[in-house]
């Protein structure tokens, strides 16, 4: 994978992706000059004996506790160890190195105040794949995501346990076999290394980056339902969106239209006399587009975040100041992972009302549950319920959690974001829906066949391929769950969506 370089302002989500599939990172020079001019003003304070809080003062309610010169070190290393506080499961691979990565982004636009050494020893850990055990919760999202970056901040102090390869090791054991040294935090650096949104920023940004994956996949699996289903590509005319111009319906609507045409399913009930078809089929652009939007939203909120300063205080070095303010406060992010669970909640509840439709043989007018010999077979009948079922969990986790808040720290932290459990939340939607995708995949695939000869269009019919390459026609009943997940991670790598883009070409 190529060298991406961190400058603190121009990181993507892209790079952020490949960061986490494991492409290395280096500082570019810029942002290690601006690292080294803000380190410069850190030590001017403290020479001086300036009081700045969380460089010679204590932390939250004790910012007003005077710490000694000679205690600073001792300050830093005690504000690591006690704010690793976190609990619960541990953060997977992809969201540990999104989370260093992004905390390296800040530190590289020079508000932090953190040595170059300090810095590098991050990227050193994370380009050879030493990954800190991070647990998920702790973290309120104010003063930015304490709890998880404090457990980085442990490994780069030599203590607590990382992962590398997939083993357990302790950080002090991981670090010498790399050949890398701890480092002893230097005033201001242990706030610098956990002061700031990064976790509930990681995780958005990778359930953003799969749930827009999902939208445009989402359009190719509803135009296998419509067409299995005999439905009409009236709904789809460009006249009819072109009076209602939000781009994303006019996008998923342009998308369908290409996807359906050619089909001889389509010609074969062009005159049938059926005036519209129901909303779930019909309304897909609208329901599909008013999703994408919020991506276009939620991903312009995400990419400032990423190339954002969060410290508390910020390093301002043209003009040699340390200034306290609040850029920790999550709540853009936690907003717009709230907006996300919600619009990717919704891909999920269309999707599983037209897996509904396939196997209702009153609404499809196919065989029950999309199987032969019904009654002795049960068909796709669990296969919906599965669905349905993650469609009303998803309900729970579309809740805001940004609405919410508990008072902190003696009351100085009064008011937080609730970030992370929004961004938690959103992984969680993502997940589900990936799955229901995935069945109603495997339901419109199946019910293509009970039409043939006949054909649906070059585009699907590589995207039927596609499914039957993994999964094959259900001719008998067979334990599902399997090739549900089978399809499912087929949905999630974007497999299904460019085995039809192959044809159709790119979709929006």
């Amino acid at each position: 994978m190529s060298l991406i370089l961190l400058t603190g302002n121009d990181l993507s989500l892209s790079d952020l992706a490949a960061i986490a599939a494991g492409a290395p990172v280096a500082f570019s020079t810029a942002a290690i000059a601006a690292m080294e001019a803000s380190r410069a003003v850190v030590d001017g304070a403290v020479a001086r004996g300036d009081v700045v809080y969380g460089v010679n003062t204590g932390f939250g309610n004790f910012a007003d506790v005077r710490i000694g010169a000679s205690d600073l070190e001792a300050l830093q290393r005690n504000l690591v160890r006690s704010h690793a506080a976190g609990v619960g499961p541990t953060l997977p691979a992809l969201e540990t190195r999104a989370l260093m990565v992004l905390r390296a982004n800040v530190l590289a636009k020079g508000f932090s105040g953190a040595r170059i050494e300090t810095a590098r020893l991050l990227i050193d850990c994370l380009n050879r794949g030493i990954h800190p055990m991070v647990p998920e919760q702790g973290s309120v999202g104010a003063s930015g995501d304490l709890a998880p970056l404090a457990h980085v901040a442990l490994l780069l102090i030599g203590e607590g346990e990382c992962q590398v390869e997939g083993r357990t090791l302790s950080a002090a054991f991981a670090l010498t076999a790399a050949g890398l040294k701890p480092v002893t935090l230097a005033a201001k650096e242990g706030l610098a290394l956990i002061n700031g949104t990064q976790l509930m920023t990681g995780i958005a940004a990778l359930a953003l980056i799969e749930a827009q994956t999902l939208a445009r996949t989402a359009d190719v699996i509803a135009a296998m339902t419509i067409d299995a289903l005999l439905g009409t590509d009236v709904a789809f005319d460009p006249r009819i969106h072109d009076a209602r111009p939000h781009a994303g319906q006019s996008a998923s609507a342009r998308n369908l239209k290409r996807l359906l045409g050619g089909s001889a399913l389509r010609e074969s009930h062009r005159n049938c006399g059926r005036v519209q078809d129901a909303y779930s089929l019909r309304c897909a652009p609208q329901v599909h587009g008013a999703a994408r939007d919020v991506q276009a939203f939620v991903r312009r909120t995400i990419e400032i975040e990423m190339n954002s300063a969060t410290d508390n205080p910020m390093v301002f070095a043209e003009a040699g100041v340390l200034l306290s303010g609040g850029n920790f406060h999550g709540e853009p992010v936690a907003m717009a992972a709230d907006f996300l669970a919600i619009a990717t909640a919704e891909l999920g509840g269309i999707s599983e009302r037209r897996i509904e439709r396939l196997v209702n043989p009153t609404l499809s007018g196919l065989p029950a549950f999309l199987t032969e010999d019904g009654g002795l077979r049960s068909g796709f009948m669990m296969a919906h319920v599965t669905a349905a079922a993650l469609a009303s969990e998803n309900k729970s986790l579309a809740h805001p959690a940004s609405v919410d808040s508990i008072t902190t720290s003696a009351n100085k932290e009064d008011h937080v974001s609730m970030g992370p459990i929004a961004a938690r939340q959103a992984r969680s939607v993502v997940a589900n829906v990936r799955r229901i995708l995935a069945i109603e995949a495997l339901a419109a695939a199946q019910a293509i066949e009970f039409h043939r000869p006949l054909k649906t269009s070059d585009a699907l019919e590589a995207a039927h391929a596609a499914v039957r390459a993994a999964v094959p026609k259900y001719d008998a009943d067979r334990v599902m769950g399997p090739e549900i997940e089978r399809i499912a991670d087929l949905v999630g790598r974007g497999h299904l969506l460019r085995a039809a883009e192959n044809i159709s070409g790119d979709l929006e």
